[in-house]
Protein backbone atom coordinates (compact mmCIF):
# COMPACT_ATOMS: atom_id res chain seq x y z
CA UNK A 1 0.00 0.00 0.00
CA UNK A 2 1.43 3.37 -1.35
CA UNK A 3 1.28 6.10 1.32
CA UNK A 4 1.40 9.39 0.19
CA UNK A 5 3.81 11.87 1.78
CA UNK A 6 2.68 15.66 3.16
CA UNK A 7 5.18 18.14 3.05
CA UNK A 8 5.70 19.82 6.47
CA UNK A 9 4.51 23.08 6.37
CA UNK A 10 6.44 26.23 6.31
CA UNK A 11 5.79 29.04 8.91
CA UNK A 12 5.69 32.53 7.42
CA UNK A 13 7.96 33.51 9.28
CA UNK A 14 10.89 30.82 7.83
CA UNK A 15 9.35 32.24 4.43
CA UNK A 16 10.31 35.42 4.75
CA UNK A 17 13.78 34.62 6.15
CA UNK A 18 14.35 31.66 2.77
CA UNK A 19 13.17 34.77 0.47
CA UNK A 20 15.18 37.74 1.88
CA UNK A 21 18.30 35.22 0.59
CA UNK A 22 16.33 33.14 -2.30
CA UNK A 23 17.99 34.27 -5.76
CA UNK A 24 14.28 33.20 -7.47
CA UNK A 25 11.30 34.61 -6.12
CA UNK A 26 8.71 32.26 -4.63
CA UNK A 27 5.17 33.08 -3.48
CA UNK A 28 3.67 31.57 -0.38
CA UNK A 29 0.49 29.66 0.39
CA UNK A 30 -0.58 28.33 3.35
CA UNK A 31 2.66 26.98 4.29
CA UNK A 32 3.59 25.83 0.73
CA UNK A 33 6.13 27.79 -1.65
CA UNK A 34 6.07 27.97 -5.04
CA UNK A 35 9.04 29.15 -7.45
CA UNK A 36 7.93 32.23 -9.94
CA UNK A 37 8.89 31.75 -13.61
CA UNK A 38 10.16 35.38 -15.68
CA UNK A 39 7.97 37.44 -17.77
CA UNK A 40 8.10 37.89 -21.18
CA UNK A 41 8.69 41.65 -22.95
CA UNK A 42 4.88 41.72 -23.34
CA UNK A 43 4.10 41.06 -19.71
CA UNK A 44 6.62 44.08 -18.85
CA UNK A 45 5.09 46.39 -21.21
CA UNK A 46 1.68 45.81 -20.39
CA UNK A 47 2.55 45.78 -16.19
CA UNK A 48 4.71 48.99 -17.22
CA UNK A 49 1.85 50.74 -18.50
CA UNK A 50 -0.63 49.73 -15.66
CA UNK A 51 1.98 50.69 -13.00
CA UNK A 52 3.19 54.51 -15.00
CA UNK A 53 -0.99 55.23 -15.02
CA UNK A 54 -1.09 54.47 -11.59
CA UNK A 55 1.93 56.19 -10.18
CA UNK A 56 0.91 59.47 -12.59
CA UNK A 57 -2.37 59.50 -10.60
CA UNK A 58 -0.71 58.44 -7.39
CA UNK A 59 2.07 61.64 -7.62
CA UNK A 60 2.07 64.08 -4.38
CA UNK A 61 -0.52 61.83 -2.55
CA UNK A 62 0.05 59.03 0.14
CA UNK A 63 -0.13 56.72 -1.67
CA UNK A 64 2.37 54.04 -3.62
CA UNK A 65 2.81 51.72 -6.75
CA UNK A 66 4.66 48.82 -6.62
CA UNK A 67 5.58 46.17 -9.21
CA UNK A 68 6.46 42.96 -9.05
CA UNK A 69 9.25 42.43 -6.52
CA UNK A 70 6.92 43.65 -3.69
CA UNK A 71 5.02 40.70 -1.31
CA UNK A 72 1.26 41.51 -0.85
CA UNK A 73 0.36 39.92 2.23
CA UNK A 74 -2.97 37.92 2.57
CA UNK A 75 -3.37 36.88 6.58
CA UNK A 76 -7.05 35.70 6.20
CA UNK A 77 -5.73 32.81 3.64
CA UNK A 78 -2.42 32.56 5.42
CA UNK A 79 -0.42 33.69 1.91
CA UNK A 80 2.14 35.86 -0.08
CA UNK A 81 2.17 36.57 -3.59
CA UNK A 82 4.09 38.90 -5.46
CA UNK A 83 1.44 40.87 -7.73
CA UNK A 84 2.34 42.30 -10.93
CA UNK A 85 1.31 46.13 -10.18
CA UNK A 86 -0.29 47.07 -6.83
CA UNK A 87 -1.70 50.80 -5.27
CA UNK A 88 -1.91 51.33 -1.66
CA UNK A 89 -3.39 54.08 -0.29
CA UNK A 90 -3.60 52.76 3.57
CA UNK A 91 -1.19 55.04 5.59
CA UNK A 92 -0.84 52.50 7.73
CA UNK A 93 0.53 49.99 4.80
CA UNK A 94 4.44 51.27 5.46
CA UNK A 95 5.79 47.83 5.53
CA UNK A 96 9.12 47.88 3.46
CA UNK A 97 9.29 44.20 2.30
CA UNK A 98 5.44 43.69 2.59
CA UNK A 99 1.86 45.44 2.00
CA UNK A 100 -1.16 44.53 3.04
CA UNK A 101 -3.92 47.24 2.57
CA UNK A 102 -3.92 47.80 -1.36
CA UNK A 103 -6.33 50.00 -3.31
CA UNK A 104 -5.91 47.89 -6.72
CA UNK A 105 -3.96 45.02 -7.68
CA UNK A 106 -3.25 44.00 -11.28
CA UNK A 107 -2.18 41.09 -12.82
CA UNK A 108 -0.97 40.28 -16.45
CA UNK A 109 -2.06 36.87 -17.52
CA UNK A 110 0.26 34.25 -19.23
CA UNK A 111 -0.66 30.92 -20.26
CA UNK A 112 0.96 29.94 -17.31
CA UNK A 113 -0.16 32.02 -14.47
CA UNK A 114 -3.95 32.43 -16.27
CA UNK A 115 -5.75 29.73 -13.72
CA UNK A 116 -4.08 30.61 -10.77
CA UNK A 117 -4.52 34.08 -11.01
CA UNK A 118 -8.38 33.42 -12.30
CA UNK A 119 -9.19 31.41 -9.15
CA UNK A 120 -7.10 31.05 -6.06
CA UNK A 121 -5.89 34.58 -6.68
CA UNK A 122 -8.92 36.29 -7.18
CA UNK A 123 -10.50 34.48 -4.27
CA UNK A 124 -8.04 35.60 -2.09
CA UNK A 125 -7.67 39.07 -2.92
CA UNK A 126 -11.57 39.57 -2.66
CA UNK A 127 -10.99 39.12 0.66
CA UNK A 128 -8.46 41.87 1.65
CA UNK A 129 -11.07 44.29 2.88
CA UNK A 130 -9.32 47.42 1.60
CA UNK A 131 -9.27 45.91 -1.85
CA UNK A 132 -11.45 47.94 -4.60
CA UNK A 133 -10.51 46.62 -7.55
CA UNK A 134 -8.44 43.62 -9.20
CA UNK A 135 -7.95 43.54 -13.32
CA UNK A 136 -6.87 40.78 -14.56
CA UNK A 137 -4.75 41.82 -17.97
CA UNK A 138 -4.01 39.25 -21.41
CA UNK A 139 -0.78 39.68 -22.97
CA UNK A 140 -1.50 38.24 -26.01
CA UNK A 141 -4.31 40.36 -26.91
CA UNK A 142 -6.17 43.46 -25.78
CA UNK A 143 -8.37 41.65 -23.25
CA UNK A 144 -9.03 43.24 -19.82
CA UNK A 145 -11.31 41.55 -17.10
CA UNK A 146 -11.67 42.82 -13.96
CA UNK A 147 -13.42 42.51 -10.34
CA UNK A 148 -14.76 45.81 -8.87
CA UNK A 149 -15.88 46.25 -5.56
CA UNK A 150 -19.49 48.44 -5.43
CA UNK A 151 -20.25 51.18 -2.63
CA UNK A 152 -22.38 48.38 -1.00
CA UNK A 153 -19.41 46.10 -0.84
CA UNK A 154 -20.17 43.81 -3.39
CA UNK A 155 -18.26 42.39 -6.21
CA UNK A 156 -18.82 43.10 -9.39
CA UNK A 157 -17.36 41.42 -12.47
CA UNK A 158 -17.24 43.08 -15.93
CA UNK A 159 -15.10 42.92 -19.07
CA UNK A 160 -13.19 46.62 -20.22
CA UNK A 161 -14.55 47.22 -23.45
CA UNK A 162 -12.69 49.53 -26.48
CA UNK A 163 -14.96 53.06 -25.27
CA UNK A 164 -14.79 51.96 -21.51
CA UNK A 165 -12.73 53.36 -18.84
CA UNK A 166 -12.43 51.43 -16.00
CA UNK A 167 -12.69 54.18 -12.59
CA UNK A 168 -11.55 53.21 -9.71
CA UNK A 169 -11.70 55.75 -6.44
CA UNK A 170 -9.06 55.19 -3.69
CA UNK A 171 -10.05 57.79 -1.26
CA UNK A 172 -6.89 60.21 -1.80
CA UNK A 173 -7.55 59.11 -5.73
CA UNK A 174 -9.46 58.50 -8.50
CA UNK A 175 -7.97 56.12 -11.42
CA UNK A 176 -9.09 55.96 -14.88
CA UNK A 177 -7.55 53.42 -17.08
CA UNK A 178 -8.65 52.17 -20.74
CA UNK A 179 -7.70 49.62 -23.11
CA UNK A 180 -5.10 52.25 -24.95
CA UNK A 181 -3.36 52.86 -21.93
CA UNK A 182 -2.85 49.48 -20.80
CA UNK A 183 -1.29 48.35 -24.46
CA UNK A 184 0.05 51.62 -25.45
CA UNK A 185 3.45 49.99 -27.52
CA UNK A 186 2.69 46.58 -26.92
CA UNK A 187 3.05 44.65 -30.24
CA UNK A 188 0.94 41.29 -30.28
CA UNK A 189 2.77 40.41 -34.11
CA UNK A 190 6.06 39.35 -32.31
Amino acid sequence: MALALKKAALSPADYLAGEAEARVKHEYVDGQVFAMAGASERHNRVAGNIFLHLRLAARGTPCGVFMADMKLRITTVNAFYYPDVMLTCNEADRDPIQKNAPCIVAEVLSPSTSTTDRREKALAYRQIPTLKAYILAEQDRRAVDYFIRDETGEWQQGTLGEMDILGVDCGTIKIGLALDDIYEDVDFLS
